[in-house]
């Protein structure tokens, strides 16, 4: 073999290697910060399944994230916890992206856990038989996670639907869980907005009418015209841009918890988590799961449509919120989980 051969030869092989660099290099940027706070609001809620998979699988870990997460009663909460600095980052709606922007704080979203709300609003049995609609639900009292969080928010979308404002009902703080299924067993409430598997309880208990249902795809695009960007991890823009080897890190247990529940039996995912997480009926929660699956992202990304739906159903839902002025491209960064994805 003469040298042009063999220069050509070394050429051809360290090719692969060179087109491979960059991707490498990202692949191996370790976490800028390896102790990370995050806030959610409702953490036993399958809304939020994917982080309890990643928390309980050890994903965080593998990534190289040692991960304190504060729970509070609602994402408006944990939101709260972010903007005042005790959070680096949220599991949370991915609205809030949208509503941060309209008061001029750069928030943005990197890692979906759910393409479609997942939220229900249902009345109690002796109350729906009253109500042919949102019309008729003036007064009324409902029980969601916290005011100001998703599941307030649909409320109001619901009864503008009738021509009410957001002041012509009452929007209670429940929680999530056990205490919602109290909330509407003591009557302290005459309907409820919320999440799985507190309304899969109430139905099986056959003590609630569901009338608005998000927790299908089919449901979605009924409502909203499609997929609807639900819970996912968010925080400050400048977060992001110092901390892109955390962020990435982040993304890749949230993707790699996405993936394991789209092929994970109900029977697996009951076993993952908390006990109490089953509200003392692991058939139910098996139900639920089994219910929502197919909301889960599949792989951390935001579908094409999704933030548009959700600004959408912000703007009729809140006259607070100028569509015009709203700059999408600003609340949402694909990048992260679309590498995650590639790796896994």
């Amino acid at each position: 073999m003469n040298r042009l051969q063999m220069r050509r030869r070394v050429l051809l092989a360290a090719a692969p290697m060179v087109l491979a660099a960059p991707y490498v290099a990202r692949a191996q940027t370790k976490p800028e910060k390896s102790k990370v706070v995050l806030a959610v609001g409702g953490k036993s809620a399958l809304y939020y399944l994917s982080l309890t998979i990643a928390e309980r699988k050890g994903f965080f870990k593998e990534a190289g994230i040692d991960l304190e997460i504060n729970d509070f009663q609602g994402g408006a909460k944990s939101l709260q916890a972010l903007m005042g600095g005790s959070a680096d980052v949220v599991a949370g709606a991915y609205e809030h992206t949208i509503r941060m922007q309209q008061r001029n704080q750069d928030v943005t979203g990197f890692a979906l856990i759910g393409r479609g709300m997942q939220i229900c609003i249902a009345l109690r049995k002796d109350v729906a038989a009253k109500v042919k609609g949102p019309a008729d639900v003036k007064g009324m009292k409902f029980g969601v996670t916290a005011p100001g969080s998703s599941t307030h928010m649909l409320v109001n979308f619901w009864v503008a639907k009738g021509g009410l404002k957001a002041s012509d009902v009452v929007a209670i703080g429940v929680g999530a869980g056990a205490s919602v299924v109290a909330a509407i067993e003591k009557g302290e409430v005459d309907g409820v907005s919320q999440t799985d598997p507190a309304l899969t309880i109430l139905t099986d208990k056959d003590l609630v009418k569901v009338i608005v249902d998000t927790r299908t795809m089919k449901g979605n695009q009924e409502v909203f015209g499609g997929a609807f960007p639900a819970a996912s991890l968010y925080s400050q823009s400048d977060f992001l841009k110092k901390n892109p080897g955390t962020t990435q890190a982040l993304a890749t247990a949230i993707v790699r918890a996405n993936q394991w529940l789209q092929t994970a039996s109900p029977a697996e995912v009951a076993s993952a988590v908390p006990e109490a997480y089953l509200l003392g009926d692991r058939a139910i929660y098996e139900k639920s799961f089994a219910g929502v699956r197919e909301t889960i992202s599949p792989d951390g990304t935001m579908p094409p449509g999704a933030m548009e739906n959700c600004l959408k159903f912000l703007a009729e839902s809140d006259p607070a919120i100028k569509p015009a002025s709203v700059k999408l491209a600003d609340t949402w960064n694909n990048e992260f989980a679309q590498r995650a994805a590639k790796r896994s």
